[in-house]
């Protein structure tokens, strides 16, 4: 069933587009159902104002996709579980499942023009075929260890379509894994200018900046005293941030600097917030992290 008086609501083809459903359904509706085609969810509630503008966009948007992709819509207060279980932590938040695995996310109403780019975005997963396969084993391979074959594998992949961004994303953190960090830079700069903007390369262009601040990294206790005796020692904080993440303390790293930004955002030339970007395009859009730093921060630059 249709919320909000979307157009068209009234269709049967809509119907099976377009549904409101309990987390009882969660995994027929959402995780199997995105091994044929990605399927967007959006998180919201009655009482959720932004939720009123984001659905309905959403909504036309996933139409004129023309099945391929599909919407479903949970009401977080009626469905408590599976929001606890993907940590939802405001809303509206969106993920979007793709062959059973969550792809992507936002969280907040976006600008309809910045809505149907996504849509677009998750529709034009299920027009890729045996390269979407090959993307996914590749990432498996490179999740298991087995840096080598998921290096040919990106590699055979751009061979064979040389405007997927995620196989040049997918390659070069490859490279960074492996301590390569002028490969994997070049391999960025390989990629068409069409596809070099895209979010996935963007995020790698952040592992690799993360990667070289990791290189340089002070000691953590040390850094952690330096700031303690003296709190207003903005440059020991920032260096403080960067060796948590270094650490893989990467909560710990956006704490920090969220701290710095409350105590004087515009400092050097806003480098806390830069830093604090920098880690958000490195991680996962729907990376729980990224979404709560991401919301605090706007807290404390908008509040």
């Amino acid at each position: 069933m249709l919320e909000m008086g979307q157009p068209g609501a009234a269709a049967g083809a809509a119907d099976e587009l377009i549904k409101e459903i309990s987390e009882a359904t969660f995994m027929e509706d959402v995780i199997e159902a995105s091994k044929e085609v990605p399927v967007i969810v959006d998180f919201w509630a009655p009482w959720c104002g932004p939720c009123k503008t984001l659905g309905p966009a959403l909504e036309a948007a996933v139409t004129a996709a023309g099945g391929k992709v599909k919407m479903v819509k949970i009401n977080v207060d009626e469905n408590q579980q599976v929001s606890s279980q993907l940590k939802i932590q405001s809303i509206p938040t969106v993920y979007a499942f793709f062959d059973g695995q969550p792809v992507d996310g936002f969280q907040g109403a976006l600008p309809g023009s910045q809505v149907n780019e996504f849509v677009d975005k998750m529709a034009a997963l299920a027009s890729e075929g045996p390269l979407a396969a090959a993307l996914a084993s590749a990432a498996q391979m490179q999740e298991a260890g087995a840096l080598d074959d998921a290096a040919q594998t990106y590699a055979a992949i751009i061979e064979e379509d040389d405007t997927l961004a995620a196989a040049y994303a997918g390659l070069a953190e490859v490279k960074i894994a492996q301590g390569e960090l002028e490969n994997a830079e070049a391999v960025l700069n390989g990629a068409p200018a069409e596809v070099s903007h895209g979010a996935e390369i963007e995020g790698a262009h952040a592992k690799i900046a993360l990667a070289r601040q990791a290189e340089n990294a002070g000691p953590i206790d040390e850094l952690r005293a330096k700031v303690e005796s003296d709190p207003a020692d903005n440059a020991a904080r920032l260096d403080l941030a960067q060796a948590l993440h270094a650490a893989g303390d990467v909560e710990g790293a956006v704490d920090a600097l969220l701290d710095l930004v409350r105590r004087d955002a515009d400092w050097n030339d806003g480098a806390a917030k830069a830093q604090l970007f920098t880690i958000f395009d490195a991680l996962a859009a729907n990376d729980p992290i990224a979404l709560n730093g991401r919301r605090k921060l706007s807290s404390l630059l908008f509040a």
